[in-house]
């Protein structure tokens, strides 16, 4: 694509940028455009990532759910700093985020764990994710055991599962250019809490 990113012209909030670029992703097709890879680290300094799903974003930050006994979060409780990256090559577009985790507020994960379909939730219950099991036929037992348990009423948020807010400081936006003269700009917060926006090179 011949489209530019000009620091001249980008918005000056980066989630602006950002909810601008992701409602593109959808308008294009793209599949599940709110896939992003979550690198956490321990504090040895080990690196892990895989991909969430971005399910709320706003300017308090991106929001993703997930159990909480799981690596990432060991990492986040050990290490409260993360990086996603959102990938849409269709459109030649990437964004890096990185900044400080903390737990959404138990209202918001009952409330995003309630719209859920009723299988994620007993899947929930059923994973102990991350944990070693004997087998498949283990884990749907379990599953299988927790669908007549909760058959006649819903199904309550379990404590070990809930949300993450990533609060950024540093929002960088990429544009594929010809050449590999591709467009870069950072947004990175300031004291006082406003951006500041600044063109790097490739």
């Amino acid at each position: 694509m011949k489209e530019m990113l000009d620091e001249k012209i980008v918005a000056r909030d980066p989630i602006t940028q950002f909810q601008k670029w992701f409602d593109d992703a959808v308008n294009a097709g793209i599949a599940m455009p709110e896939a992003m890879t979550l690198a956490t680290c321990t504090t040895e300094g080990k690196p892990s990532a895989r991909l969430v799903l971005l399910k709320q974003v706003d300017e308090r930050g991106f929001v993703f759910f997930t159990n909480y006994k799981s690596v990432k979060a060991r990492d986040l409780d050990a290490n409260p700093f993360a990086a996603l990256v959102f990938y849409w090559p269709l459109l030649e577009r990437q964004v890096r985020v990185e900044g400080r985790v903390e737990k959404t507020s138990a209202a918001e994960s009952d409330e995003y764990f309630q719209s859920r379909a009723r299988e994620s939730q007993i899947g929930a219950l059923a994973s102990p994710q991350s944990q070693r099991i004997e087998s498949r036929e283990v884990l749907e037992q379990r599953f299988s055991e927790l669908n007549e348990l909760y058959r006649e009423g819903p199904v309550e948020r379990p404590d070990h599962w809930g949300g993450y807010r990533l609060q950024p400081a540093r929002i960088e936006f990429w544009k594929g250019r010809p050449g590999r003269l591709h467009d870069r700009i950072l947004y990175e917060r300031q004291a006082d809490c406003t951006w500041s926006i600044a063109r790097l090179a490739p």
